[in-house]
C-alpha cells in the first residue's frame, strides 16, 4: 500500500495521471470528435449516430468539430496537433487517412504512424451515380460507351482533389480507358447537388452520402464498388461484374487517437464501442444508409489503413496524381 501511495504521489507531482486512474476517471469533461469533413457528409452522419450513444455511456458530451477542406487534410492536421490527453479524437475516413498519404508530398505527419487506431465504425461500398437526364444510360457498359463517344465531353464531380470520390473515378477512368473532366467541389453535399443539376452528371460517392437522392430518384445508381452485391440492393450490380473485373474500393469511418493518447483511455473507448456491436437499431440505421456497423480491433483498423495507402499510392503513381 505504501509503495502504491508513493507511486501515485510521484505521478501527481509530475503532473501525470496514473494509467489505471486515467482509465477510471476519463472522461471528466467534454470530448471533441474532429471530422475532416463538412456537415452533411457520410462521416458527419456517422459521428451524429455514435456521439449521443457514447455520451450516454460515458457521461460527457462528445462534441462534433467539423474541419472540412483540402480532401480532409485540414481536419487531420487539427487532430494531429491536438493535445493527446484523451479529449480529442479524429473520425477519419478512406480519403483523409488513406488517399492523402498517396497524393500529398508535404504532409507534416506520417499517416501510418501519427495516430493510434481505436476502431473502425462503419464500412461500405462507394457508388457510381449519374444524372439520367444528361446521361440516359441503364448500366455501366452503356455509360462507358457514351463517354467513349465524347472524349472529354463530360464532367465528373468530386468532393475535392484527393477525396475518395476523386480517386474512385480516376481508378474507373484508368481501368476503362476514359477521358472525363474532373470538377472538384467542397465536400460531399455539393458533389451530389452538382450531379442533380447536371453540372457534372456523374460521380462516385460513398453510398451513405448518396442513398437519400437515389431513393428520391434525383440521381440514378448504376453500380457499387464492393465485390458482391449488397443484400439491400440486390438489383444493383457491382462495377466488378459490369466489365471491370477486380474493381473494388471500400469506404470506411473510424476513430483514431493522436499519438500519445493514454492506452487506458483508448481501451476504455474501445470497450464502450464494443458494447454497441449488438445494437440492432444502430446497425439498421447504418444499413439503410448503405453501410455496415463494424467495431474492429486496433490492429484490424491499422491493416485497413495500410492496405488503402498501398492501393492509392499505386494509382497515384500510375495516373500521376498529386495535390499540393
Amino acid at each position: 500500500m505504501t509503495h502504491r501511495r508513493t507511486l501515485l504521489a510521484a505521478f501527481a507531482a509530475a503532473g501525470v495521471v496514473a494509467p489505471a486512474l486515467a482509465q477510471a476517471a476519463w472522461p471528466t469533461r467534454p470530448v471533441r470528435i474532429i471530422l475532416p469533413d463538412t456537415p452533411g457528409s457520410g462521416n458527419d452522419t456517422t459521428a451524429r449516430l455514435f456521439s449521443p450513444l457514447l455520451e450516454g455511456a460515458l457521461g460527457q458530451p462528445f462534441v462534433i468539430d467539423n474541419r472540412g477542406g483540402a480532401g480532409g487534410r485540414i481536419g487531420v492536421e487539427a487532430a494531429f496537433r491536438s493535445t493527446p490527453d484523451g479529449y480529442a479524437f479524429l473520425l477519419g475516413n478512406a480519403g483523409s487517412n488513406g488517399i492523402n498519404a498517396a497524393i500529398y508530398r508535404d504532409l507534416p505527419y506520417d499517416l501510418t504512424t501519427a495516430f493510434d487506431p481505436v476502431s473502425l465504425l462503419v464500412t461500405g461500398p462507394n457508388a457510381l451515380i449519374v444524372n439520367s437526364l444528361v446521361l440516359p444510360v441503364a448500366n455501366v457498359a452503356e455509360l462507358i460507351a457514351a463517354v467513349r463517344a465524347r472524349p472529354g465531353g463530360f464532367n465528373y464531380a468530386s468532393a475535392g482533389v484527393g477525396s475518395s470520390a476523386h480517386m474512385n473515378m480516376e481508378l474507373f477512368k484508368s481501368q476503362a480507358g476514359l477521358d472525363i473532366v474532373h470538377v472538384p467541389y467542397r465536400g460531399a453535399p455539393p458533389l451530389v447537388q452538382a450531379v442533380i443539376a447536371g453540372e457534372a452528371p456523374l460521380a462516385f460517392g460513398n453510398l451513405v452520402n448518396v442513398m437519400p437522392q437515389v431513393r428520391s430518384g434525383e440521381v440514378k445508381l448504376l453500380a457499387v464498388t464492393s465485390m458482391t452485391r449488397l443484400p439491400d440492393l440486390p438489383d444493383t450490380p457491382t462495377v466488378h461484374e459490369s466489365g471491370l473485373p477486380g474493381f473494388e474500393t471500400v469506404a470506411w469511418n473510424g476513430l483514431l487517437a493522436p499519438k500519445g493518447t493514454p492506452a487506458p483511455v483508448r481501451d476504455r473507448l474501445l470497450a464502450e464501442l464494443e458494447k454497441l456491436r449488438p445494437n440492432a437499431q444502430l446497425a439498421d440505421r447504418i444499413r439503410l444508409l448503405g453501410g455496415t456497423l463494424v467495431v474492429s480491433s486496433p490492429a484490424e483498423f491499422q491493416q485497413r489503413i495500410d492496405s488503402d495507402i498501398a492501393q492509392w499510392k499505386r494509382l497515384a503513381a500510375t495516373a500521376n496524381i498529386t495535390a499540393q
